[in-house]
């Protein structure tokens, strides 16, 4: 029994380890530059990592994740904002499920939207000291927040498709 929980711990923690890198790259690399930052898809790859692993850890590779993006993009300031937000992120989908996705999953992206913008906005505020100008970021955190869902949609049909939750 303590064998069986250690080698699921083990596996758990190589999946944390691989969805930071995923999201690393896919945040750090596959974006668009903004006037304060840059959109990107990683998200979506967060949402992935949170339907899969039990939250903990998807949390923990949401945060690491992106957090690391931040800190090597040269947005280090972002870097606690980063890591608060992906976490919180994460913590909203469920890996519960059969399949990645479900009810659940896409009423997530959804508050998960709402997450990245008014967390981004909040911490836009108070770095910038000025919540009007935290305004200027709220359309960009759309578009990522939309096409991180496009991405997780896309990715998470094609692996329930395959029954990739019962294969890992």
């Amino acid at each position: 029994m303590q064998r069986a929980k250690s080698q699921e711990h083990l596996k758990n923690m190589l999946l944390t380890a691989l969805f930071a890198a995923m999201i690393y790259v896919v945040t750090a690399f596959v974006k668009i530059p903004t006037h304060q930052g840059y959109i990107h898809v990683g998200d979506g790859i967060i949402y992935i990592a949170a339907a899969l692993l039990p939250t903990p850890y998807a949390m923990a590779a949401g945060a690491i994740g992106g957090g690391l993006s931040d800190y090597l993009s040269g947005y280090a300031i972002w870097v606690l904002p980063t890591v608060i937000i992906k976490a919180s992120q994460a913590a909203l989908f469920t890996s519960k499920k059969n399949n990645i996705i479900n009810k659940r999953n896409i009423t997530a992206v959804v508050f998960s939207a709402v997450v990245c913008v008014a967390g981004y906005y909040l911490a836009g505020g108070i770095l910038y000291g000025n919540f009007v100008a935290a305004l200027a970021d709220v359309p960009t955190n759309l578009i990522q927040s939309a096409a991180s869902a496009a991405l997780f949609a896309f990715l998470g049909i094609v692996l329930d498709r395959m029954d990739f939750k019962r294969h890992i």
